[in-house]
């Protein structure tokens, strides 16, 4: 068997998302037939490693060869215009800024629970806690460990959950105010972002402030993101401020990956009846009026504020409906970063 067989058998795997087989799409970088022994080797154009859409397409190649004498060894890689000293964060396939137009919608939450959701379905992660006035991941996460410094004043992250931390919270007192202005907040966000050893990365996740700021301007002018997370509740306030963020995203040129409905419904655990304390349906409603995908809807549980303030992430509970929804959206996410970059590769 050749490499054009090997492609032609590959015509038959689809693409569930883009519409077409991966190699009309071009979504198969290289073939390479070692019959000597006895392996075939592919490199696929996927970009969202642990994705459940990208687990499915790698599954169905090898299911296309399976007939054939032939091992099979994929690897996977979006290839990139710029070279490595031109990237910022060479080392991080994917960075994700989780978003709000307001506060008190549960942005770091969200934030928080998708990387470690991430992280729990066996992907390398960092967060980053881009929020200077109101740093609240490492009381989320438990994250007690200062980073440390090497000789070449480099700064190495923590770690809690298999996730490597970064959080203005490190950096000043427990209740100091941090009062600076936007040059300032632009100087501290870029010296954390090159001065730590974030190392290889499957995924960053960045947990914006709420708003559209100068942290979101130097977010979006400084680091190439593979797409944002816009959270609200399915309340109207919230809902029109998350179409301001929308907006600043659209903007930039910057992918939406989705939205997010957080505190969607309140379970009562007494009663168990369900009651709709900020509306019901907002954020999905506002996700097809702007033919946007819709992540997810995350009930409002107090599981969730109990894990936040405890440190304990809700998602990683494994017998919680509440963490099902989580897990859900981080699935979600992972495919719909995984549909950005397999779009880019099949649009070269």
């Amino acid at each position: 068997m050749n490499d054009e067989a090997v492609r032609d058998r590959l015509r038959a795997v689809e693409d569930p998302d883009l519409g077409g087989d991966i190699v009309s799409l071009g979504l198969v970088n290289a073939v390479d037939v070692d019959e000597d022994a006895g392996v075939v080797r592919i490199s696929l154009a996927l970009g969202a490693p642990y994705s459940p859409t990208e687990t499915d397409i790698a599954a169905d190649v090898r299911e296309a060869l399976a007939d054939t004498d032939l091992d099979v060894e994929l690897t996977a890689s979006v290839p990139s215009d710029l070279s490595s000293d031109e990237t910022v964060l060479p080392g991080v396939k994917n960075i994700i800024a989780v978003a709000s137009g307001k506060g008190g919608v549960g942005k770091s939450t969200v934030a928080v629970n998708l990387a470690a959701g991430l992280s729990q379905m066996g992907a390398k992660v960092g967060l980053f806690d881009a929020d200077v006035y109101g740093p609240n991941v490492p009381r989320m996460v438990a994250a007690d460990e200062a980073p440390q410094a090497t000789s070449s004043e480099s700064i190495i992250p923590p770690e809690r959950y298999g996730v490597k931390l970064m959080s203005m919270a490190f950096l000043v007192g427990e209740d100091d105010p941090v009062i600076w202005r936007g040059p300032m907040v632009h100087k501290i966000l870029t010296q954390l972002v090159e001065d730590v050893e974030w190392g290889e990365l499957d995924y960053m996740v960045l947990d914006l402030p709420p708003g559209t700021g100068d942290t979101q301007l130097t977010i979006l002018q400084t680091l190439p993101l593979t797409g944002a997370v816009i959270v609200t509740t399915p309340q109207d306030v919230a809902v029109d401020d998350a179409r301001k963020g929308l907006r600043m995203f659209g903007k930039h040129d910057t992918n939406v990956l989705g939205i997010v409905e957080n505190m969607s419904t309140f379970v009562c655990p007494d009663c168990g009846g369900e009651h709709d304390i900020f509306g019901t349906g907002g954020g999905e409603a506002f996700a097809a009026e702007n033919d946007m995908p819709f992540l997810g809807s995350l009930p409002l549980d107090p599981a969730v504020r109990t894990g936040g303030d405890g440190g304990d992430p809700v998602v990683l509970d494994e017998d919680n409906e509440t963490a099902d929804a989580f897990r859900l959206v981080t699935e979600n996410v992972a495919d719909m970063t995984g549909v950005v970059r397999r779009r880019g590769a099949a649009n070269r």
